[in-house]
């Protein structure tokens, strides 16, 4: 949800059942006196205030303190800390993600990884980069260009967004088709255990002996291990990359296209789609050069070299014309590519410019099923008297569905909540994920029990005890209880419940 949005509070966690906040917080100083230096440690309200929430600011909920660690000796300390007091962790990265993942616990610390912020090295041969978990997305291709590589995975909020995160949630990005997510660009992290013991998982040899703990963790949204440092997998820089802007006068034949294209063989660099007030919304703020009278638009890259570059664009732009393209622009230079690419970058603050509010809703489908959604959604438009604007990692069938509302106005917040929850619902009856990339966090904790079975979710909590017995990394997160499902079965009227419905709403 947009910024604006309206509070609501997040339940507490306490340590303790029998431990005032207090004298928890007092014991924590006392604690980590000598660990942290001052800087490091925030308790006041004023100080913990801007850590209540992650990019879902419809949650918030202050810390019991927040740990800033600088050295990995000092993490490791930290959790040591707190787990001999008992106190709930939650990992923080740059605060980025729009699930509440990193929203905080009102009896637990916040352990933000912002300041473990150094490339430790860059291989060119080996084509890798060691970094540490606070470093920017787009910082380490920054740092690659000299060698003529980068890093793959590119989320929209790239400038900002840290790797570690990225691993807790297993980001995405426009380009992530043809490179894949996370899990296929990173080889190996490292961490600590909610005990504070060092942890490896993955290895430089591309494979290791026995389970893939590593698939495991990325993605697991800081519930296993607080991760330090991570090992990207770099990628030769292409030589030439062109965009192909296509428009379609009808929703269903912009979905037939992007199955089309894969059917024919291809996997473009990007393949995404945005429909018509999409469109519309991101060509009145960045001026992309975009079609406003198309139903939907398709952008379709291709990259590599000079004569593979000609030979795909080619072979895409017929397929794009068979399936009844009404127009196709082609870039002719790279400033036009980036061009095309930023209406798509700036798709979210293009919506909070149309829209008080937004709530960004994040799930998956089989790409045949493209245009069945997009017309679902307009019906739950009409049924919930709200607009969506919709955008596409098509190749994907990772749909982003904007839900714009007024938090100002009585019941619109509640509206946009059932209607996300509707949207998630059908994702799951077509066939595909409640969450793409965006994690699951506290905002889909319910959606998760339509989507799994007690005895899968049961599954999910021995990992999880596998790792952490205690279940004190990231608690409340990711996975419901029993308990909750059991609940949300008995209110379950086409999902439109707060995952946290039992607490007062401002």
């Amino acid at each position: 949800m947009s910024s604006s949005t309206a509070q609501v509070h997040a339940p507490s966690a306490a340590a303790s059942s029998s431990t005032s906040p207090a004298a928890a917080q007092a014991a924590l100083v006392a604690a980590l006196a000598g660990v942290l230096p001052p800087h490091a440690l925030l308790v006041r309200d004023d100080e913990t205030t801007p850590y209540e929430c992650d990019g879902l600011a419809a949650y918030r909920q202050r810390p019991l303190a927040v740990c800033l660690p600088e050295t990995e000796a000092q993490v490791a300390a930290v959790l040591r800390a707190c787990h001999r007091l008992g106190l709930p962790v939650v990992p923080r990265g740059a605060g980025t993600g729009l699930s509440g993942g990193a929203l905080p616990l009102a009896g637990g610390v916040t352990l933000s990884l912002a300041r473990l912020n150094r490339i430790v090295s860059i291989d060119p041969l080996a084509r890798t980069a060691v970094v540490q978990s606070g470093v920017r997305n787009l910082a380490i291709s920054e740092a690659a260009a000299r060698h003529g590589l980068y890093y793959a995975p590119d989320p929209s909020s790239q400038i900002a967004c840290s790797i570690g995160g990225n691993v807790a949630e297993n980001s995405g990005g426009v380009h992530c088709l043809k490179y894949g997510l996370t899990v296929h660009n990173v080889l190996q992290v490292r961490g600590f255990t909610v005990e504070g013991e060092p942890i490896t998982v993955g290895n430089l040899a591309g494979d290791s002996a026995g389970p893939d703990l590593l698939a495991a963790v990325i993605g697991s949204e800081g519930m296993l291990m607080v991760v330090t440092e991570v090992v990207v997998r770099l990628i030769p820089r292409p030589q030439l990359a062109r965009c192909i802007m296509a428009s379609f006068d009808d929703l269903r034949k912009a979905g037939d296209a992007v199955a089309g294209l894969i059917a024919a063989g291809i996997i473009p660099a990007g393949l995404e789609m945005m429909d018509k007030p999409m469109t519309i919304a991101a060509e009145a703020f960045v001026h992309a050069g975009y079609d406003c009278e198309a139903a939907a638009i398709l952008l379709c890259e291709s990259d590599g070299t000079p004569e593979e570059v000609a030979e795909e664009i080619e072979h895409m732009t017929a397929v794009l014309q068979g399936c009844g393209a009404t127009a196709i622009a082609i870039s002719r230079d790279e400033a036009e590519r980036l061009r095309f690419w930023s209406g798509r970058k700036n798709a979210f603050p293009a919506s909070g410019r149309i829209s008080p509010d937004y709530y960004c809703m994040d799930g998956t489908i089989p790409r045949k099923r493209i245009a069945d959604m997009l017309l679902a959604i307009q019906d739950m438009e009409r049924e919930f008297d709200l607009r969506c604007v919709n955008v596409f990692h098509a190749g994907d069938g990772n749909l982003h569905p904007l839900i714009l509302f007024d938090a100002n106005q009585a019941d619109q917040m509640q509206r946009a909540e059932e209607f996300g929850a509707k949207i998630l619902e059908t994702c799951v009856e077509m066939g595909g994920s409640i969450t793409g990339e965006h994690g699951v966090g506290v905002e889909k904790i319910n959606s998760m029990c339509v989507q799994f079975s007690p005895e899968e979710l049961e599954q999910f909590f021995a990992l999880r005890r596998a790792f952490d017995p205690g279940e004190k990394l990231n608690p409340g997160k990711n996975i419901p209880s029993h308990a909750r499902c059991a609940e949300y079965g008995k209110m379950h009227v086409r999902g439109g419940q707060l995952p946290f419905a039992e607490l007062p709403r401002f």
